[in-house]
């Protein structure tokens, strides 16, 4: 069984940065790909970044956000710069098997309880 723990969410001004940080236990972390997620209320759950394989990130997000990850330590990272009110949500970490698409919800096998980022205009 895997538990996946995120932390660092928070209320954050408009323009200002945030670091989410997700914590894996039960697996050889460094074997499996990881992901962000987002949920906002009233939304479908949405892609933003993958590690795995390759680096990957949803088009609303590449340039302000960087995933990366330490195999020793078992945490994959999310790094959130010059953060927009729109990217407000509930995040979520997730682990896969390489090889799944990587954007699609369903292709993920665990996830972390959420971690809410509220962003002020």
């Amino acid at each position: 069984q895997v538990q996946l723990v995120e932390s660092g969410g928070g209320l954050v001004q408009a323009g200002g940065s945030l670091r989410l940080s997700c914590v894996a236990s039960g697996r050889a972390f460094s074997s499996y790909s990881m992901g962000w997620f987002r949920s906002a209320p009233g939304n479908e759950r949405e892609f933003v970044a993958s590690s795995g394989i390759f680096t990957v990130y949803a088009d609303s997000v590449k340039g302000r956000f960087t995933i990366s990850r330490d195999n020793a330590k078992n945490t994959v990272y999310l790094q959130m710069n010059s953060l927009k009110p729109e990217d407000t949500a509930v995040y979520y970490c997730a682990l896969r098997v390489p090889g799944r698409p990587y954007v699609l919800a369903t292709s993920y096998d665990y996830w972390g309880q959420g971690t809410q980022v509220t962003v002020s205009s």
